[in-house]
C-alpha cells in the first residue's frame, strides 16, 4: 500500500508562484530557440540559453530549503543573475536576427516581470526573515 506524500512540506518551493513562472518562462523560451534559431547555434547560443533557463529554476530551488532566510535570498540573487544572462542571449539572437523585435520586446517584458517576482521575494526574506 502505498501511502500519501505532502510533496507541499517535502518541496515547498514548487508552491511559489516566482517558481511556477519560471518553469513556464523556461519551457516557453526553449520551445521558441528550438523554432526560431539556426540548427547550427544548437551547441553555442541555444545551449547557453538552456543552462541559464534551467538556473534560474535551480536556484530557486536549491535555496528554499537553505538554513535562512538570507541564504535563499542569495539564491534568488542568484537566478537575478541567471536571467540578466537570459536577456543578453536574447539580445544576441535580436542582433542576429533569430527573433525579430516584436518576440525580443515580449520575452525581455516576461523576463522584467520574473525579475520584479525575484526582487520582491528576496526583498521580503531579507526584511521580514522567518528563519
Amino acid at each position: 500500500m502505498t501511502s500519501m506524500v505532502d510533496f507541499t512540506k517535502k518541496f515547498r518551493f514548487r508552491e511559489f508562484r516566482v517558481y511556477k513562472d519560471a518553469r513556464d518562462f523556461n519551457k516557453e523560451l526553449k520551445d521558441l530557440s528550438i523554432k526560431m534559431f539556426p540548427k547550427e547555434e544548437r551547441f553555442m547560443l541555444i545551449a547557453q540559453l538552456w543552462r541559464a533557463l534551467d538556473s534560474i529554476v535551480l536556484n530557486i530551488a536549491e535555496g528554499s530549503d537553505r538554513g535562512t532566510d538570507k541564504d535563499f535570498a542569495h539564491f534568488l540573487n542568484q537566478s537575478h543573475t541567471s536571467l540578466n544572462e537570459v536577456v543578453a542571449c536574447l539580445d544576441i539572437a535580436r542582433d542576429r536576427n533569430y527573433i525579430g523585435t516584436e518576440d525580443h520586446v515580449l520575452w525581455l517584458t516576461k523576463a522584467a516581470m520574473l525579475v520584479d517576482q525575484l526582487t520582491a521575494f528576496r526583498k521580503s526574506l531579507l526584511e521580514l526573515p522567518t528563519k
